[in-house]
């Protein structure tokens, strides 16, 4: 009995002791929890809160230094991305003017073996340089900087025609494949007019905008196609200029008005770089080679090339119908 009434003595005072202590313990939170504006009872989850608002240097720091971790993982996978994109962009640019020097080579091959005429071989050059550029945009990247690298390619070219041009050195193949009477002084013309289109229509329009392949699809294929056949079958000359001819100027809408559609599907259909309403949109087409093949059968020989009023009137045209897009 003595045993248990001792135990239980002992146990009283330690349960004394803890309230005691505990009792204190409320009383100095109570106290200190004014200065940290914190209330123990009502906001026992917000000491976190209270401590930031007295000590934001001292606390906070550890949110600025992840924050800044994030900003520079985010720069540094910006900087390996861009890096890649660059890499690819210059292989994709070395593979298309690789092509473009492989395609004139060859059609200068197939004349000096006299497989082809000179002027057939000269047009279908402009057909099919144009049209092969305008079809290899897919192979670069996504990145603003893709249109650029795209344009050096042309812009080989425009250099090349006015070194050659000006006489500062001669290069016999190049003026026999691009020129009509085979003159140096040619390449600053209608060659020179050529590659600046097909920089501008991948600089300002590239493969987001129906209108540079419209624009391209009628300078190369509408244009060039009606020169073939308008030399072939031309006889029958347009009355208000005797230097055009009935037959190109039909084969002019309509392969300008197919190669269009054909492109637009590839980059739309097929690529799917915009949307396209196809009722809608061969109206529209039609409209655009219907205008550009007056503008060519105009009689403006010797005041403005083809190569600058058959892409520009498509242009414009197009910037009238392709407005949403």
């Amino acid at each position: 009995m003595m045993i248990s009434a001792t135990l239980s003595t002992v146990a009283s005072r330690n349960v004394a002791v803890i309230c005691l202590t505990a009792k204190s313990s409320l009383t100095r939170i109570d106290r200190i929890a004014p200065l940290y504006d914190f209330n123990p009872i009502h906001e026992r989850t917000s000491l976190k809160t209270a401590l930031c608002r007295q000590f934001p240097h001292r606390l906070n720091w550890h949110r600025v230094r992840d924050s800044k971790l994030r900003s520079s993982s985010v720069s540094v996978l910006a900087a390996v991305g861009n890096s890649g994109d660059i890499l690819h962009d210059v292989g994709a640019t070395a593979l298309v003017m690789a092509g473009a020097y492989a395609l004139v080579f060859v059609f200068d091959y197939l004349t000096q073996r006299s497989f082809i005429e000179q002027n057939l071989s000269r047009k279908l050059v402009h057909i099919l340089s144009g049209l092969l550029f305008m079809f290899s945009w897919p192979i670069f990247s996504t990145a603003t900087e893709a249109r650029y690298f795209a344009s050096l390619v042309p812009l080989a070219n425009c250099l090349r025609l006015v070194f050659y041009g000006l006489s500062l050195s001669n290069d016999e193949r190049l003026i026999k494949s691009v020129t009509r009477e085979g003159k140096a002084e040619e390449l600053l013309r209608g060659p020179l007019y050529y590659v600046l289109v097909l920089i501008a229509c991948g600089v300002i329009f590239w493969r987001d905008s129906p209108i540079g392949v419209i624009s391209l699809a009628m300078m190369c294929g509408g244009d060039g196609i009606a020169d073939i056949i308008g030399r072939r079958f031309g006889s029958l000359k347009l009355p208000y200029n005797r230097n055009k001819s009935l037959a190109g100027s039909m084969s002019m809408f309509v392969f300008g008005f197919l190669v269009s559609i054909g492109m637009l599907f590839y980059f739309s259909s097929i690529i799917g770089y915009f949307e396209l309403d196809w009722i809608g949109t061969i109206e529209k087409v039609a409209l655009i080679s219907l205008v550009a093949t007056i503008v060519e059968s105009l009689p403006t020989a010797g005041r403005i090339d083809d190569n600058i009023s058959v892409p520009l009137s498509s242009m414009l045209i197009g910037m009238m119908c392709f407005k949403g897009i």
